[in-house]
This record gives C-alpha cells, structure tokens and sequence, in this order.
C-alpha cells in the first residue's frame, strides 16, 4: 500500500510527461495528474478526452490554442515565486500547448460530465489565503478551489509552508459522504523543494485496512490519498515545502472532518 501511495519522481514518467497518474494508475475514479516537460519551442497536442484539465505552468510560460482560441499563459519562474495565471481546458477538447522558451506544466484533471468554455484565469484574481498560525502558518493559493472558480468535479489549490512548519494539520479526511459534514474526495499531493530535503507526509486509516503512509519527500515526489486522515505535510528545516492539491469526487464540495486530539490549529 505505501508504494503504491508514494510516487516517488520519475517512476511515473512517459513520454513528454515527468509525471503521469491517472485514475487507472491511481485506482480511483476521478483524479489525474501530469506533469508536462517541454523544450524551448517544444509543442504537445493534448486530446482531452472525458476529463477536465487545468494547466497551470510550474515553471515557465507558454499558449495553449483549445476551442479556436489562443491562452496566453505569462506563467512564472518558479512555484515558489509567485502566483501564475492558468487555462481550463473543458472535456472532449483538442488542446495545443506550446513555449517558447520551454518549461513545466502541470495537468490537473477530474473526469467529468459537463462541457464548460475554455477560458483564462488571470493570476490578479487568484484569492490567497493565509492560514494556521506559528509553526503551522502557510500560504494557500486558492486558483481552483470550489468557491474561486467554476468547474464540473475538479478542486485544486497550491500551498506553501515555511521552513520547518507544518500545513494540512490537523489532519483532517473526506472519504465519507455526510450530508452537511463531510464530502468524498480523491486528493494528489504534488511536492517541489528548493533543497534536498526530505519533507514527511502523513497518511493514516480512517477505517481498517485504510491508507498508511508515512513517506520522505523529495522534490518531484507524489503521495495519492484515497482515504484516510492525511496531514501533517512537513517543510524541512531550512527550505519551504511546496505541494500542488488536486482534488475530485461525486461532487464537487469540500467538506472536511478534523481528527480529533490535535488542538484548535487550523488546517
């Protein structure tokens, strides 16, 4: 089970892609995630398929021409500088990314029913939010979060924690639907560092035979969480920890359940 949780960088490459996990690999049914590499005046065709995707550069920028019309993508140096603008690219689309001077891309996918437009979301409309507070202080980047903006089933969010501290605690689950308390959700944690690290993720059952995890995380290291209390996710002591959260399910709702016995800290 932690092997199969634990994607350590690079086992899950293919072709153009440094990361490609999908709900097949993973075992679920709505979540993907992919990691797109593309050489200076690189290009990738992406058919879209049954599944929504985000693309949101990691490091670099780049266009995308999805629907009859071009996305420019401004994009940034690096995940740890700042906020990036993004594209939403709807199901059962033909999309062709393309840089200039090349870079990473992250592919955010869900599986999904409703055809959306394609459109741009600008980095100045990105909320941020600070949560947590002392050694459990962070940065939320809420691009596709469920209130920000509008998508069939996916969610997903950037965070970034401080040298030493830890986010996503209290851990916390979402593997039961309870109406008014709790939503299902399949989550990916994608982890970059400045340094060699190792951070550390937690995740352990909610149920018998649930997911059990604890893992060294290294830059370009993914941890699936389909089940399960999940958190901390710990910086080491002197780098910040970066993860990219994707998130899907039956619907699309973040409700959360706390464990109990770890304080008032929130997540």
């Amino acid at each position: 089970m932690a092997e199969h949780l634990h994607v350590v960088a690079g086992s899950e490459a293919r072709g153009p892609y440094a990361l490609d996990v999908g709900p097949e690999r993973a075992g679920w049914e709505y979540a993907s995630l992919r990691v797109l590499e593309l050489r200076p005046g690189g290009s990738h065709h992406l058919a879209t398929g049954d599944t929504e995707w985000i693309l949101l550069p990691l490091a670099g920028a780049c266009s995308v021409l999805v629907d009859g019309q071009v996305i420019e993508l401004r994009g940034r140096s690096g995940v740890f500088a700042s906020v990036t603008d993004f594209a939403y690219l709807p199901r059962d689309a033909h999309a062709q990314i393309a840089s200039g001077a090349g870079g990473r891309f992250a592919l955010a996918g869900a599986k999904c029913e409703r055809r959306l437009p394609a459109r741009h979301g600008p980095a100045p409309e990105v909320p941020v939010e600070e949560r947590g507070s002392g050694r459990t202080a962070r940065t939320v980047r809420n691009f596709a979060s469920a209130e920000a903006f509008d998508c069939d089933r996916l969610i997903a969010v950037e965070v970034i924690t401080p040298p030493g501290n830890w986010s996503s605690y209290p851990p916390h689950k979402h593997d039961e639907a309870v109406a008014g308390r709790e939503s299902v959700l399949e989550e990916i944690y994608h982890f970059e560092l400045t340094g060699t690290g190792p951070g550390y993720q937690r995740v352990s059952p909610s149920r018998p035979g649930g997911a059990d995890l604890l893992a060294e995380i290294r830059s370009g290291d993914t941890v699936l969480v389909p089940d399960g209390w999940h958190g901390p996710s710990i910086a080491p002591p002197d780098t910040p920890l970066y993860y990219l959260n994707v998130m899907a399910g039956p619907a699309r709702s973040w409700q959360i359940t706390f464990q109990e016995g770890h304080g008032e800290t929130y997540r």
